[in-house]
């Protein structure tokens, strides 16, 4: 079992929408994780959006949150000069406010790992310095 998980917009679309192209990679994936994993609203916000056209998708997205599947953990107001020094530091890339979230949630969640399609996410660092540990397709944790 893989420890639990900050999951990241692109899982959350590719498990709910088949015709993601790593849909059944995420949903093997998702089998492994211990559950709730982790995410915060500029992530839902992402996702909710991707699924406009899918509106059994994004119901799924609350059972999920209903369930316990998932869980809000993480409030920018909590968070915004550390967020707003992120979102410096990868001005070239440019980095999201999602992403910002995601990476300020493993400064604070040290033994989770990120569950990500983003090759962004290979060279965001948490504290400046150490590599996220990464669920993603083509990396290993």
């Amino acid at each position: 079992m893989t420890p639990s998980a900050i999951v990241d917009t692109g899982p959350l679309v590719a498990a709910l929408d088949r015709a993601e192209r790593h849909h059944r990679w995420v949903t093997e994936r998702i089998g492994e994780i211990e559950a709730p994993m982790l995410v915060c609203e500029p992530v839902l916000t992402e996702t909710m959006f991707l699924l406009r056209h899918l509106p059994k998708a994004q119901d799924a997205v609350f059972g999920l949150l209903a369930n316990g599947a998932l869980q809000i953990a993480f409030r920018v107001a909590e968070h915004v000069s550390e967020l707003h020094a992120l979102l410096g530091r990868y001005r070239d890339r440019p980095m999201s406010l999602a992403d910002a979230c995601i990476v300020r949630m493993a400064e604070l969640n040290e033994r989770h790992v990120v569950f990500t399609l983003d090759g962004d996410f290979t060279v965001y660092r948490k504290h400046g310095r150490e590599p996220l540990a990464l669920i993603h397709p083509r990396h290993r944790s």
